[in-house]
């Protein structure tokens, strides 16, 4: 795997750079710290903080270091792209009121416009071996992407939950009202529509070789994955992410950004 560490020298940077190296240990492969500068006179500056990003790392992590010019978020999509990275790890601080929305912060803008997932340092930093990953009816590639891009990662996982929240507010038209209380075991056995895309998702990640799990909460979509992340204690929670730009991004990408902005855990968004 090629991994991209986008830092500012920043507390939540500093909490990217432990996390990529977390990654960085489980997979192997290649490790790239980036910084970016709006001019060049802020060389020197860039060049200090990626020494710190290499002592937050340790010597014996073998690494590339880069400098880009230019608007933060876009440099960083441009170096994924360019190099071809298969993740990208930031740090974000949390944007409270309507200025996060409408002026969203680096690591949003960077999500919208991903080549890659990209995995949004927040909390404690510690291996990932208890993973979230919460589907939704909207969007049922979100594991075979994934599984797609970062497979190496996930077999280094111990167990591994496919969450699925029902809320009747999204329910379609006619559903019955026992499915909306229902578990996973009782969807998958009746074969509802919920319940066939839990069993295709444990069947896909039979291929893993981890420990598995298929979860169902039932409620408003944010408020249940925000209650299942602190009461599963995860190390990581993965989410799908819809990539527009102006309202229709607004319009369709509130969930993603309701997660990036209360999450208290690492976030892969996919």
């Amino acid at each position: 795997m090629r991994i991209l560490i986008a830092t500012s020298g920043s507390t939540e940077s500093d909490l990217a750079v432990r996390l990529g190296g977390v990654v960085h240990q489980m997979v192997g492969g290649t490790l790239t710290l980036l910084t970016v500068i709006k001019h060049e006179a802020e060389r020197p500056q860039a060049e200090s903080i990626l020494v710190r990003a290499k002592t937050l790392l340790g010597k014996s992590v073998p690494m590339e270091t880069q400098i880009r010019t230019g608007q933060t978020a876009e440099e960083i999509v441009l170096e994924a792209v360019t190099n071809r990275h298969d993740l990208v790890v930031m740090g974000e601080q949390k944007h409270m009121g309507l200025a996060g929305r409408w002026l969203p912060p680096t690591a949003e803008r960077v999500v919208a416009q991903m080549p890659c997932p990209v995995l949004i340092a927040r909390g404690e930093i510690r291996p990932l071996h208890k993973v979230l990953v919460c589907e939704s009816g909207r969007d049922p590639s979100l594991l075979n992407r994934l599984i797609t891009h970062l497979t190496p990662l996930l077999k280094k996982v111990n167990e591994l939950t496919a969450l699925h929240v029902m809320s009747q507010i999204a329910a379609a038209p006619g559903v019955p009202g026992w499915e909306l209380r229902a578990n996973a075991d009782e969807l998958i056995e009746r074969h509802t529509i919920e319940g066939n895309l839990l069993e295709a998702d444990l069947a896909r990640l039979a291929e893993l070789n981890v420990r598995l799990e298929a979860k169902v909460r039932h409620g408003l979509v944010v408020r249940e994955i925000l209650a299942e992340m602190q009461s599963g204690d995860y190390d990581m929670v993965v989410i799908g992410s819809h990539q527009g730009k102006g309202w229709e991004r607004f319009l369709l990408d509130d969930l993603a950004h309701e997660l990036i902005c209360d999450a208290d855990r690492p976030l892969l968004v996919v």
